[in-house]
């Protein structure tokens, strides 16, 4: 039975197609990842998302090497990198929207004027996203809409982060001729 192997044979068993295997992982690491998470992300729904990544970067990464250290060891770290990683981009997002908030572009639209003009804007960008090539646009909207690294979109769609990092600054380019009247 896979429930009483070591941790090692169950991580093997995972790797070599056994999904059953991540299930008992989980539930006999899952508890300890989701608490080091709410500890260090302080928000329960944030730590219940994070748990889930853990385990998914397990199964889908396979990088844990038994010889390094203990798979509760290996669990830890990758929570601790990916709970900061969290951290950070929470913490920029903040600091955007500061900057934004001391901007003139948000002050209160009250003109039916002002109104007209911002959906009209947005019609306009959301056709120029449109005209993208759908990998760009794919990366575009996993970083500005979903808040993802460019790490992060590398891993989740599978691709170099050179890739990532040329399909966004292509497609910035791309936006920036089209809405360039907008300008």
């Amino acid at each position: 039975m896979l429930s009483n192997q070591t941790d090692t044979e169950i991580y093997l068993a995972l790797v070599s197609g056994e999904v059953s295997a991540l299930g008992i992982l989980y539930e006999r690491y899952g508890e300890v990842v989701y608490r080091f998470a709410l500890r260090i992300l302080g928000n329960a729904q944030e730590a219940e998302d994070l748990t889930q990544e853990v385990f998914l970067t397990l199964w889908r990464n396979q990088s844990y090497d038994p010889k390094r250290g203990s798979m509760l060891a290996f669990l830890n770290t990758l929570t601790r990198s990916k709970s900061i990683d969290r951290y950070r981009q929470r913490q920029a997002q903040w600091r955007s929207l500061e900057k934004l908030g001391k901007s003139d572009f948000l002050e209160p639209r009250n003109d039916l004027m002002d109104k007209l003009a911002l959906k009209e804007t947005s019609f306009q960008v959301r056709e120029a996203m449109a005209t993208l090539p759908t990998h760009q646009r794919i990366v575009l909207e996993m970083a500005y809409f979903d808040g993802l690294s460019q790490s992060e979109i590398a891993e989740d769609l599978k691709i170099p982060l050179g890739t990532v990092k040329s399909h966004k600054r292509n497609a910035l380019l791309k936006l920036r001729q089209v809405l360039d009247s907008l300008v």
